[in-house]
């Protein structure tokens, strides 16, 4: 009797012991995975290029007189940018006037002279021979005086040139001559220089590889292919680029592609020169699976894993397939499909076929902003 009530009492005592020790339901968060458009990109180095540049140089020689413009200030196309001394040009003027003056005399006068001839010759006072002569003095003094037109015209021309213009728009650097400097058309270096940047050219380097795919991908229309610059903080550009298809070119020396992107600077934030990164999309998915980096365990054998709830909240491990990296969130490729419940944190407390206990996974963005909104 006294073994009996022992092992009774034992028994008692054990029973609590043991559902006492029972583990509970591992509490992770988790995230039920959604379909949606993904665009898989390349982050490209590039560099800035000025839609266009124009070298100002003179178009006839002689002594600078003053600068027209602010150094570095945005200019129009026709402003005044250098005068150059114009008297020489003016002397010439002046000294072609005159000799057109002379010609259109003496073609006044060898006109009268023919006219006075041809009654003479058609009553036979005078010969034929001379009445040519008559007419031809005055053929040719007609010719001089379009000649002398022509002269008149082109050391006007070379006046006008006297007073240099801006042929294009935009925004002109420092002067590289002086006032008092003697030009000429011949000379090395221009007067000054001009870029326009309220759009300009990214010329992005990539492998002469991908270059079919992303001919192939630009073949829906530029807006099919859009294409982010990112600044040297990493912020993007506000407004995007598209690419030049006719702008392609492969570098022989390096074998890569040099793919031209055109951009909108309405700010003048991207000036010539300027070293950027430029990300440009190759690929569509119109039904893509994006899966937060932190769910995502690596195997010893290097295989992407992560763990799966089903309806009873039961996990398994499953081996998948990841690609590309967008906003700290990788594509998924294959293991995993949309309406799948994925483990995001806890997955340490996690043992196959055992129960869990999920709560809804919230980025750190998102809880960072809702416990400001709380305080």
């Amino acid at each position: 009797m006294l073994i009996a009530a022992a092992l009774l009492s034992l028994a008692a005592c054990s029973k609590p012991a043991t559902e006492e020790g029972a583990a509970p339901p591992a509490a992770v968060t988790v995230l039920k995975l959604q379909a949606a458009p993904v665009v898989l990109s390349d982050e490209l180095p590039g560099r800035v290029v000025a839609f266009r540049t124009a070298d100002i140089r003179p178009q006839v020689g002689g002594i600078v007189l003053r600068r027209q413009f602010e150094q570095g200030a945005e200019v129009k196309a026709g402003q005044k940018l250098f005068q150059l001394n114009p008297a020489p040009f003016q002397a010439d003027v002046d000294s072609a006037a005159a000799t057109l003056q002379h010609a259109v005399a003496t073609a006044k006068r060898a006109s009268s002279q023919a006219d006075r001839l041809k009654p003479l010759v058609e009553a036979d006072a005078i010969s034929r021979q001379a009445y040519d002569d008559a007419v031809a003095q005055r053929e040719q003094a007609v010719a001089t005086v379009a000649q002398a037109r022509a002269a008149l015209a082109r050391r006007r021309l070379d006046l006008a040139f006297a007073s240099i213009e801006a042929p294009i728009a935009g925004r002109i650097g420092s002067e590289l001559v002086t006032e008092g400097a003697l030009v000429g058309m011949t000379d090395a270096t221009p007067m000054a220089r001009i870029q326009q940047i309220d759009k300009v050219y990214v010329d992005v380097r990539q492998p002469a590889a991908a270059l079919a795919a992303l001919q192939a991908s630009g073949t829906g229309g530029a807006d099919k292919l859009p294409v982010t610059i990112l600044g040297a903080d990493g912020q993007p550009h506000p407004v995007t680029g598209r690419i030049l298809f006719s702008g392609i070119s492969v570098d022989a020396g390096t074998g890569d592609a040099v793919v031209r992107v055109l951009v909108d600077n309405p700010q003048r934030q991207l000036l010539p020169g300027m070293f950027v990164r430029a990300r440009i999309a190759r690929a569509v998915q119109a039904n893509g699976v994006l899966l937060p980096q932190q769910a995502v365990l690596h195997s010893s054998g290097g295989q992407a894993q992560a763990w799966v709830l089903d309806g009873t909240n039961k996990a398994s491990l499953k081996t998948i397939a990841v690609g590309d990296v967008i906003e700290h969130q990788y594509v998924v490729n294959g293991g995993l499909k949309a309406g799948e419940t994925v483990v995001i944190e806890g997955q340490e407390r996690l043992q196959p076929g055992a129960t869990a206990a999920p709560q809804p996974w919230k980025p750190a963005v998102v809880a960072t902003a809702a416990a400001a909104k709380a305080r």
